[in-house]
């Protein structure tokens, strides 16, 4: 089994909570990754925010399950970090951490963990993990532009 870490980077002109509000709201990663759906695993009825050890389970776009993650860490404007609970790839971990930059905005640094059987994935994995912390950057600059 291979083992490959992962890291990307991008800004945002967009506060650091906003970035981390775009990390926690499910409903949006279709809008800004190749995913068709995200949705948090809450009991029905139960409407409070997401907080370590919640579950969550992300759709492609053919409607299959990819994945089931777990929050491992929240920090609020500064890190949201997840491990795989069930999926293809084995003990898959990623954090996004967002941090003030000297000339406003927010700088992102998606990185992650994985091990897999195939050596290929990791310049997969690579690309596809700088597409997705510069299309969070992206979303959360068209939510500040949105609401000024």
């Amino acid at each position: 089994m291979l083992s490959s870490a992962v890291t990307a980077a991008s800004h945002s002109s967009a506060p650091a909570a906003v970035v981390y509000a775009a990390l926690l709201d499910a409903e949006s990663w279709p809008s800004w990754t190749t995913y068709y759906d995200v949705q948090w695993e809450l009991p029905a009825g139960v409407e409070r925010p997401v907080r370590v050890e919640d579950l969550r389970t992300i759709r492609s776009r053919l409607g299959r399950v990819c994945c089931r993650e777990r929050i491992v860490e929240l920090v609020p404007d500064r890190r949201f970090s997840y491990e795989q609970a069930a999926g293809l790839v084995a003990s898959h971990r990623g954090s996004v951490d967002l941090a003030r930059a000297p000339h406003g905005g927010t700088n992102i640094t998606w990185s992650a963990t994985y091990r897999h059987a195939l050596p290929l994935l990791g310049k997969f994995r690579r690309r596809r993990l700088q597409a997705w912390v510069h299309d969070l950057a992206s979303y959360a600059n068209s939510i500040v532009i949105r609401h000024s």
